[in-house]
């Protein structure tokens, strides 16, 4: 991987929580729409495995995928800390959230489609 990439995926990582942030703050429709995050393909399958078990249930007290209400103060922590939290573990999640295939790139990008609004897909073939 060069370094221009490893830039640019941060530069969209960022963009990512940016566009988040302004969608929980309240903004309209339109700004909701900047805020939407599509898995690869690869992603949607380790999303099905690993992060779907405990984010669609809500018994497992886990933030449910596309509650933006719950993902907002996960989010304002910053990408560092939630990264932290996945791959050490935080409260009931286990480490890794049981996802050794992930690395940083995936957790983020995961987890960004989780707290996104639930107009996002998953990377099926249309």
């Amino acid at each position: 991987m060069t370094k221009k990439t490893k830039w640019q995926r941060a530069a969209r990582r960022g963009l990512a929580l940016a566009c988040l942030a302004v969608a929980f703050a309240g903004c309209d429709e339109a700004k909701n729409e900047a805020a939407a995050v599509t898995l690869d393909e690869r992603q949607a399958t380790l999303y099905e495995h690993a992060c779907k078990t405990c984010h669609e249930d809500p018994a497992t007290g886990a933030p449910q995928t596309h509650d933006t209400a719950a993902w907002a103060p996960r989010i304002a922590k910053g990408e560092d800390v939630l990264l932290d939290n996945i791959v050490n573990g935080f409260n009931g999640m286990p480490p890794l959230g049981q996802c050794i295939e992930c690395d940083a790139d995936d957790f983020i990008s995961l987890t960004m489609f989780m707290a996104a609004p639930a107009h996002n897909e998953t990377g099926d073939s249309q």
